[in-house]
């Protein structure tokens, strides 16, 4: 079962007997590179969190700025027992985070992926920690959040998008809802991104862990209130998704032919957790990749039928309209 979205985490705030023993461990997966100007700012926003029990895992991908150099004085502050840093594969940003996320000496209950510019707030932690708690270990469980979005001066200009439909594998097929950082994430739903490899063809880290964790049955919360101050600058290679000129991006993208070849790598890296997949959720994979090899009219009823959809009504007729001219 997939949670609605919510203003908050209250709704499920009863420990599960799973996690009453200890405080449950936090690893914090930090992707670096060439991050000097807000990676301080970034760090010391995880010193900040009101929930204390965790460790960063730092993974710089070749920096040769001032980076490393941050990470160690860090390191030496907290120790390696709060601070571990290693190498990345130094193949693009989302193999970065996904080899950090399949690394066998990484252990915790719970992981939290972090870019190096951003600001957490001070909640971040607990709220997601207090909704994951509160179910089963062995189920796969992702929180996701809304973000403030701020400048490099770090003013606030904006808020992301507010997301009305629950959580779902359909909607997970054609849309990523939460950024990756604010995703939090239980061991469960971990060790499915393991098995599929940290070497999967999927489009980025984020969207790739809303689909598998939806897709294989586990349950997602996506937080209407904000978890972190998202930094605008001119080195992001994501940013704010909200307004016209948003929306004209994502239709670009869908002409293209871009939103295609990245349905495509995601079909094939789903296929490495077919066997985990929910039967209805198998189903509706099948039906959305075999409407994508018919004629237009057969395909666009095949595509209805599959139930794939956006969060809002004009994405998703944006999406059938690129079906219809081939497209995705």
């Amino acid at each position: 079962m997939l949670c609605v979205p919510a203003a908050s985490c209250g709704r499920n705030d009863s420990v599960h007997p799973d996690f009453q023993d200890k405080p449950a461990q936090v690893a914090i997966l930090l992707c670096t590179y060439q991050g000097e100007r807000f990676l301080s700012e970034q760090i010391d926003s995880f010193l900040s969190q009101t929930y204390g029990s965790w460790k960063v895992w730092a993974s710089d991908d070749g920096s040769t700025d001032g980076t490393l150099g941050i990470l160690d004085a860090y390191r030496e502050k907290l120790g390696h027992e709060r601070l571990a840093v290693v190498h990345g594969p130094g193949r693009g940003f989302v193999a970065n985070f996904l080899s950090l996320a399949c690394r066998d000496d990484v252990q915790a209950d719970f992981y939290a992926y972090a870019d190096q510019d951003d600001i957490w707030l001070n909640d971040k932690l607990e709220r997601a920690i207090k909704w994951l708690t509160s179910l089963p270990r062995a189920v796969p469980a992702l929180y996701c959040s809304r973000t403030l979005f701020v400048d490099e001066e770090n003013r606030e200009i904006g808020m992301s998008a507010l997301f009305s439909k629950p959580p779902a594998f359909s909607n997970a097929l054609v849309q990523s809802i939460g950024g990756g950082n604010t995703m939090v994430f239980n061991a469960a739903a971990r060790a499915l991104l393991c098995q599929a490899g940290a070497d999967v063809p999927a489009v980025s880290h984020d969207w790739w862990t809303y689909m598998v964790v939806a897709g294989c049955g586990g349950e997602v919360l996506y937080d209407a209130v904000p978890s972190l101050r998202y930094r605008q600058h001119g080195d992001n290679l994501v940013g704010m998704n909200t307004g016209v000129g948003a929306r004209f991006e994502r239709w670009r993208l869908l002409w293209d032919g871009r939103f295609r070849r990245w349905n495509e790598a995601n079909l094939i890296a789903l296929r490495r957790l077919q066997e985990r997949l929910t039967p209805e959720n198998r189903k509706i994979m099948d039906g959305f990749s075999h409407a994508r090899t018919l004629p237009r009219l057969p395909g666009l009823v095949a595509l209805w039928h599959s139930g794939v959809h956006r969060q809002s009504w004009v994405d998703s007729l944006g999406l059938f309209v690129a079906f219809f001219f081939k497209k995705m």
